[in-house]
């Protein structure tokens, strides 16, 4: 994001967007639910795009198909670059889903105990972060530790953390939201912590251990830590409602293709990626699908049981209000439906 004047900008477009979209979104739900369901995944996609998604990108994998991959809308909204099926994309919370892989896998060799606490891994922060000689890994993992949410300090988006003792600031010394195991409270603060044990103990980042342990095995070359690793110009524009500027830019986090993405989460459900305990480890921690949100960029990792099917589907619009989240449930259920349609047709 462009220093100053971007955050100046984006606080702007909070209150404007919002504004805007308690106006009109609502009834753009309702539009988007009682359409006639389209015969066809690219049908929906456009819907999707006239709906407002500026780009969508999604990869279908149905057990004993070959996948599919659709695009639709820009890739680039200023130079008029459609959509591309091989973007990358920025992944946001999905990679939650490879953290608690590596996670789980360091458990499973004896390098880390899913029962050791944060005073155990992380002395340093006994008194800065309270109740952590209670919260265990396993409790973080899950989401479980009353640990506040060091996304959602005020303005939070318009300047984001770019290190870990940033992040780390906003919430110390800060009171827990409730005491561990009690309840329920989605944190990234929680796997900002699990990466920091992770690193100190690997030695090294953790995310080059996820290369050795996932992205090696499953040849997943399109996947990356960094917005530094990569050819930008293979990035998938952002764009948040009211923010006039692209999001593309900045720091945060992992990028992948959709492909790659749907690769992982099929090993990941089908259990190719564990060995020994891992599987049972990792069930006891941890979910199998995942959905992912930061400005300009929403991400879902879905797998249906039902029909043996893992989606993946990127968006590339945000609203402050997430309506377009909620837009965007509404559009991958529908092709899900399009998609079981499809296996069964009506007989004539």
């Amino acid at each position: 994001m462009r220093k100053g004047l971007g955050k100046h900008l984006l606080r702007a477009a909070l209150f404007i967007g919002t504004a805007i979209s308690l106006f009109f979104v609502p009834w753009l739900l309702v539009k988007a639910w009682i359409l006639p369901l389209p015969d066809t995944v690219e049908e929906q996609l456009k819907q999707g795009v006239s709906h407002g998604f500026e780009g969508i990108i999604v990869y279908i994998d149905q057990a004993g198909k070959t996948p599919q991959q659709f695009a639709a809308g820009w890739h680039n909204r200023d130079s008029k670059t459609s959509a591309k099926t091989d973007a990358l994309f920025k992944i946001a919370s999905i990679n939650k889903l490879y953290d608690a892989l590596a996670l789980t896998k360091l458990v499973a060799d004896g390098r880390l105990s899913l029962d050791k606490t944060i005073a155990d891994y992380l002395p340093e922060l006994i008194g800065r972060i309270e109740h952590a000689d209670q919260i265990t890994l396993r409790l973080m993992v899950q989401h479980r530790s009353g640990i506040p949410n060091f996304t959602d300090a005020p303005n939070f988006w318009a300047e984001p953390t770019s290190t870990y003792e940033e992040s780390l600031a906003l919430i110390l010394d800060k009171p827990a939201n409730f005491k561990p195991g009690e309840d329920y409270e989605y944190s990234n603060t929680n796997y900002l912590l699990l990466n920091k044990i992770m690193n100190n103990e690997l030695g090294y980042d953790s995310f080059k251990f996820i290369e050795k342990e996932i992205l090696q095995p499953l040849s997943l070359n399109s996947t990356f830590n960094s917005s530094k690793q990569v050819d930008m110009s293979q990035v998938m524009s952002g764009y948040h409602v009211g923010y006039p500027h692209d999001l593309k830019e900045g720091e945060h986090g992992m990028l992948a293709t959709a492909e790659d993405v749907g690769v992982f989460l099929r090993a990941l459900n089908d259990g190719t990626i564990f060995e020994g305990e891992e599987r049972e480890i990792y069930s006891s921690i941890y979910e199998y699908e995942h959905g992912g949100w930061i400005p300009g960029y929403q991400s879902f990792a879905t797998y249906h049981q039902d029909i043996n099917t893992v989606m993946i589907v990127f968006y590339n619009t945000t609203d402050p209000k997430l309506y377009y989240w909620n837009l965007s449930e509404i559009i991958n259920s529908r092709i899900i439906k399009i998609l079981k349609k499809q296996n069964n047709p009506e007989p004539h």
